[in-house]
This record gives C-alpha cells, structure tokens and sequence, in this order.
C-alpha cells in the first residue's frame, strides 16, 4: 500500500471541493432553468473559482486547476451529475449541505497551505485561504445576478473559513500538515452546520448617528455679528 505523502492529499482534498462545490453550481444551474452549458459553466465557475483566483493572486505559474486535468474533470463531472439528477430534494439538501461545509474546510486549509508554501506570512496567507473557499460561491452568485451570499443575511460561512484558515495556519507552523487539515475540515464542517442550524449571522450595520454639536441657549453662530 503506498503512503499518502502531504502533495498526494493536497491534491485528493482539493479535487473533492471541486466536485462538492461544482455540484451546488449545478443546483443553482437548475434553479435557473439553464441548459448544460449553463450547468457547466456555472459548476465550473463554482468549482474551480477560488482555486483560479488563489493561484492568480499567488502569480506563480499555471493555475493548477488549468495544468491538472483532474480538476476540470472533477467539475465537469459534477455539472453532469446535477444536469442529470435532481438534487433538490430534502436529503440531497441536506446532503449538499454537509457537502458545502467540508468543501469550505478543504479550500480553506488547501488555500492557507499554498500560501504559506509560496512564502507569505501567517494573515496574507489566511485571506487567501478565505478567498480560495468563498471566492467560487461569489463568482457563481454574480454570473447569475445574485449579491454573494456572504454578503450579509445568511448563516455564517466566510467567517468560518477565517477560523479553519487560521487552524490551518497555526498547525502547520509546527509541522502538522495532516493534523492540520483534517482539523480545518472538520471544524469548518460542525462550525458551519451548527451555524446552518441555528441560523447565527454576523451583525449588521449600526445605526450610530453623529449629530451637530449644540452651543447651549445661543446655538451655533452664523455669519458673525459682532460683538
């Protein structure tokens, strides 16, 4: 049986949330009444999105997901599937939920890895894991006219990939790269469900309103008159 070396699961776990998150764009796909060349784009937008702008951003060669033929394969292959099968029934919800959540830990993790990897420090490295999680649910959301939902009125979902970065991060710092992902997978999986469930959003903005200082019974003074 040969061993599992830390490139060999990088590649397994990101492959895996391609196929997750391309099958929620195949969901959206549908929901829009779009035909397969709607599905695939919106799969392939969905799937392959955050990995894309990572990689762009990191300015370090090819994009993987356009130098490895198993990611595009593994997102086509999810566009068919949702093309295919209905996947709006309870279970497959409930389902694509759980899908959702290891996807966002996957990228998470896999994101922060890669940075790391590239030479960036612990924060710039964190945000391109968030970026790399989030940022194909975003892309997705704009090609069909949607405000990103992680924009505000949702459950938590950005802010749980801040969290599964940051785990990521730290316990590769001290050497634990597989401790680390299955960390930053499963936390993001039970933070997200949880949150899912309970229906815990970040605040919106306050309503603090700055008003014209008062001078007491004279007022504020206009266009002098003397003294």
């Amino acid at each position: 049986m040969e061993e599992w070396t830390p490139d060999a699961l990088f590649r397994v776990v990101d492959v895996a949330g391609v196929v997750g998150n391309g099958l929620l764009g195949g969901v959206v796909a549908r929901s829009k009444g779009f035909d397969l060349i709607g599905f695939l784009f919106l799969a392939i937008a969905s799937g392959l999105g955050g990995g894309l702008l990572r990689d762009v951003m990191l300015g370090i060669g090819f994009p993987v997901a356009l130098t490895d033929p198993a990611y595009l394969v593994g997102a086509v292959s999810a566009a068919l599937i949702a093309y295919v099968i209905r996947l709006d029934g309870r279970t497959p919800r409930r389902a694509l939920a759980v899908i959702d959540v290891l996807a966002l830990g996957c990228w998470a993790a896999t994101g922060t890895t890669k940075a790391l990897g590239a030479g960036l420090g612990w924060a710039p490295a964190i945000l391109l894991g968030v970026i790399t999680a989030v940022g194909g649910g975003m892309l997705r959301d704009v090609m069909v006219n949607d405000v990103p939902s992680i924009f505000g009125g949702n459950p938590l979902y950005a802010t749980v990939a801040v969290v599964a970065s940051a785990e990521m991060a730290i316990l590769l710092h001290y050497g634990r790269y597989e401790l680390g992902m299955a960390t930053a997978i499963l936390t993001a999986a039970a933070l997200g469900l949880i949150a899912r469930w309970r229906n815990w959003q970040l605040p919106g903005a306050l309503s603090v309103s700055l008003r014209r200082p008062s001078f007491g019974p004279w007022g504020s003074r206009r266009g002098g008159t003397g003294s």
